[in-house]
Order: structure tokens, then sequence, then C-alpha cells
């Protein structure tokens, strides 16, 4: 049987690869701080996503952004209410071109909601992160 925060891991990626803002508000606390560096830099952003209305404005970036982005969950280590996901992402755009690429992400939860979340495009760093137990810094967003 799959661990507890492995299905709400999943539910969150379905939703997201499904664009359902409205389940993705539902599974993230109002005040959640998203992180997504990539898309973030693609759109010239230097501030995390926050709330209901920031995860709709990532989903419209990410329309701007991309074609096509699926993102995939693999393995999760939890350490209290952290949670460690490693992955795979798969983007697609005429101008970018295509990527299919690890990636991991930490989630802080509480409770079965998301609080914060960010994307590592080197696994390594969030591993070494997660394994280092720090509290989590935001990751250096494009100026």
């Amino acid at each position: 049987m799959p661990e507890p925060g492995m299905r709400l891991v999943e539910r969150l990626f379905d939703a997201f690869n499904r664009r359902d803002s409205e389940v993705l508000s539902a599974l993230c606390d109002p005040g959640m701080e998203f992180f997504p560096v990539v898309t973030a830099e693609e759109v010239g952003r230097d501030a995390p996503y926050t709330g209901p209305s920031g995860l709709r404005d990532y989903l419209s970036d990410v329309k701007e952004v991309w074609e096509e982005l699926q993102v995939t969950p693999n393995e999760l280590e939890r350490r209290g209410d952290t949670l460690l996901v490693r992955g795979r992402v798969y983007v697609r755009s005429r101008e970018r071109g295509i990527r299919d690429m690890p990636v991991a992400w930490i989630w802080g939860v509480s409770g079965d909601r998301f609080v914060r979340g960010e994307v590592f495009p080197d696994p390594e760093q969030a591993v070494a992160r997660f394994s280092s137990g720090s509290a989590p810094a935001p990751p250096t967003l494009p100026r």
C-alpha cells in the first residue's frame, strides 16, 4: 500500500496535469507558496506564486510558455511535514524544444494540504537540502 503522502502527491500532480485549478486550490493551503524556477525564468517572474490566485497565475504561465507540460512523481521520502519527491517533467514548446528530464520537488504539508512547494531542475540539489534537514530557503528566481 502506498505511503499516504504519495497518494496526496499523486492527486496534486494529476490535478496539475489536467490544469484543474479547483482541485489544486482544494489541495493547497490558501497561503501556499510555490517556486517553479524554470517556468518563472521563462516568464520573467521573480516572486513565488502564492495562494489560489497564484496557482491560477502559474497555470496561465504554463499555458503561455509550454504547449505541453506533464509531471510524474516516482519516489517519495518523508521527514515530518516535508516531502521529497523525485520524478520527471516532460515539456514541449516549438520555441524551446522538447525536454524529458529528472526533477525533484520539496513540498511542505500540513495535514492533507500543501503549504509550500519548490521545483529543483537538479534533483541532487533537492536531495542535499532535504538530507541536511535545513529549513527550506526560497530558490533564487531570476531578476
